[in-house]
């Protein structure tokens, strides 16, 4: 074999595991994703770029108030009745409530076990309300930050553990706006004093 045919075979073979180990990243450990509606607002921003990472959960549960994207289950046709099942697009929402959790919306505000979340990051109070409802095991409840204009759990119900794709840790598009995204969501001060009466 020629020495021109032993480069070409060994550039093939770098090439191969290049695509090899780019296709394992993409699969186990992150994946650039970008936001393609309002739903997340002011949080996230149409063409925001996202890094997803995928290792967290593998070693420990989601937690409330972390960003997540995920396959939405087919209920989720309700939001758009012209689009074709299975639902293959990605949601990214920001998740409310925890396996077991009570969850309800009322007075245009969203209370968890009985306590009242203080949103600070949301784009306008919910303008709708949920009766009382108990979260099933190995599932989430999640919300748009963009309230009143998104697709989300108020209207299809919880996202199954399953169907979670990875944690949004990262946006890093615009450069005016890189770094980690908000993951903290707080109750009322004031409920929680009442409530530890």
């Amino acid at each position: 074999m020629s020495q021109s045919q032993n480069t070409v075979i060994e550039i093939l073979k770098t090439l191969a595991l290049s695509g090899v180990l780019a296709v394992g990243v993409r699969q186990f450990v992150a994946e650039a994703r970008y936001i393609p509606s309002e739903s997340m607002l002011p949080t996230l921003e149409i063409d925001d770029r996202l890094m997803i990472e995928k290792l967290t959960y593998r070693f420990r549960e989601p937690k409330r108030g972390e960003i997540i994207v995920f396959i939405p289950p087919n209920e989720a046709i309700l939001c758009n009745p012209q689009q074709s099942l299975p639902i293959t697009d990605a949601y990214i929402k920001r998740i409310i409530g925890l396996p077991g959790d009570e969850i309800e919306i009322r007075d245009s505000q969203v209370y968890v076990n009985g306590k009242l979340l203080d949103e600070d990051y949301i784009h306008g109070s919910p303008l709708y309300e949920q009766e009382p409802t108990i979260i099933p095991a190995d599932s989430y409840f999640v919300l748009g930050d963009n309230r009143n204009n998104s697709c989300d759990s108020h209207v299809w119900g919880f996202v199954p553990a399953s169907n979670i794709i990875g944690r949004a840790a990262l946006r890093f598009l615009p450069f005016n706006r890189i770094g980690n995204l908000p993951e903290t969501v707080h109750f009322s001060e004031e409920q929680q004093e009442t409530s530890d009466n």
